[in-house]
């Protein structure tokens, strides 16, 4: 009698129990969520300010359909997020509710430090810091807005959390940002290469020893993972005129940085100003101005004060600002190692005579960039390979695919890059 009256009450609570939120997502459909924290959080402007940061940045001037933003990424990672720990726990694996939420908020905010365009302000006018610290400040500062609630969460996204797979689910090379990320992206630039099996790679994860593994029947799942991580980086995240816009787009804040250094003023709006005017060195005395500064920044900020900027005075602020917006980028060569100080500067003082300019503002216009990718690395946060008796073994040791591909290697390509009709003489 007492297991039948449970029983009813389990469905009464069952059927009061609402859908806070649907999301009717291009990759898996409807995503819902049910559960109150995250859906506050998915309100809160810290993170609805990601659906203003575009997830490729400029790559749309390469694949027009790539507009996709860093909310629907998140989303999407979270989406996943729900799916391996079902799939964990219908294989024996015990993971509390509230552990099952602290993954959730985990991957849902491992993205939020992210400022306009990804990478761009990290390497310019936001230095010393990298988006995962920013993250990380933004994160607490949420916890203290919600009294705690957000402890477990962190320590999961941290690593510091006593169930280590947990974090392995947020950040690994095997996790769920990665599975959604290449799956996503290459819907929306429509590169096939990068097509990915994330249900049959989750479908195959498992826990062995409080590690993060993946059943042996999914190996193949898993090279063609690792094969599309690789053909992804070169063909997308690393294409040639893909980085010869985000360079120009950082050369455009260095240039504008360097204007406002000479007591010029610029239009832009507050937050943007707050970071071009000075170096800001995020310290104790002004945390949190600062990080109210960075929360205001987005897409829109940099692609305004740009369109402004493309009739400024400077004559090489506005060349590189109309540069980017008419997509005049500039042209690459590839070249077989980098090339020496002195050929370089050969080459900016060849366009600075031509131009009128000086050798440093030519700079802005030829310059070299070396880029890096590995699919695989054997020494960070292995994948490892359950077999049915039990024992594991390193993914580069039980694919095939490591015998003919060198995922491990890491492979550097070196680039040129000047304006179209700029004759040069390199060797490549």
């Amino acid at each position: 009698m007492n297991f039948i009256r449970e029983k009813a009450n389990y469905v009464i609570e069952k059927a009061k129990a609402k859908t806070l939120k649907t999301f009717n997502d291009p990759i898996y459909g409807f995503i819902t969520v049910e559960d109150e924290l995250i859906f506050e959080l998915l309100e809160h402007p810290y993170f609805q300010r990601l659906r203003r940061i575009s997830q490729l940045g400029l790559t749309n001037l390469v694949y027009s359909g790539a507009n996709h933003s860093r909310f629907q990424h998140t989303l999407g990672a979270m989406n996943l997020m729900g799916s391996a720990i079902a799939v964990l726990r219908s294989k024996g694996v015990s993971i509390a509710p509230s552990e099952e939420q602290g993954a959730k908020i985990a991957i849902l905010l491992h993205d939020i430090g992210h400022g306009p365009f990804s990478h761009a302000l990290e390497n310019t006018i936001v230095k010393g810091i990298n988006h995962e610290r920013i993250g990380m400040m933004i994160m607490e500062k949420l916890n203290e807005e919600f009294n705690g609630k957000l402890d477990l969460a962190i320590s999961i996204y941290k690593g510091t959390y006593e169930v280590k797979f947990l974090h392995q689910l947020v950040s690994s090379q095997l996790d769920t940002d990665r599975l959604d990320y290449l799956k996503r992206d290459s819907f929306f630039t429509g590169v096939s290469e990068g097509v990915i099996g994330s249900e049959r790679l989750i479908k195959m994860m498992t826990v062995h020893e409080d590690e993060l593994v993946i059943e042996a029947k999914g190996v193949y799942s898993l090279e063609k993972f690792l094969l599309a991580r690789r053909l992804m980086y070169w063909q997308v995240y690393l294409h040639k005129t893909v980085l010869s816009a985000e360079f120009l787009l950082m050369n455009i804040l260095l240039r504008a940085r360097h204007v406002y250094s000479n007591n010029t003023d610029l239009a832009g709006s507050a937050a943007l100003n707050y970071f071009l005017q000075e170096d800001r060195v995020l310290g104790e005395s002004n945390r949190e101005e600062w990080l109210s500064q960075f929360v205001m920044l987005d897409d829109y900020d940099v692609l305004s004060a740009i369109k402004q900027w493309a009739t400024s005075e400077n004559k090489v602020l506005n060349e590189l600002c109309n540069r980017l917006i008419n997509r005049r980028l500039l042209k690459t060569k590839l070249l077989k190692s980098p090339m020496s100080a002195d050929s370089l500067l050969e080459l900016q003082k060849k366009l600075s005579h031509e131009n009128g300019w000086t050798i440093e503002e030519s700079a802005y216009l030829v310059f070299q960039k070396s880029q890096t990718n590995r699919a695989y690395d054997a020494q960070h946060e292995r994948i490892k390979v359950l077999y049915k008796d039990g024992s594991i073994q390193d993914i580069s040791e039980a694919a095939s695919i490591f015998r003919f591909a060198s995922l491990e290697t890491e492979e550097t390509k070196h680039y040129l890059y000047y304006p179209a009709g700029f004759q040069i003489d390199v060797k490549c």
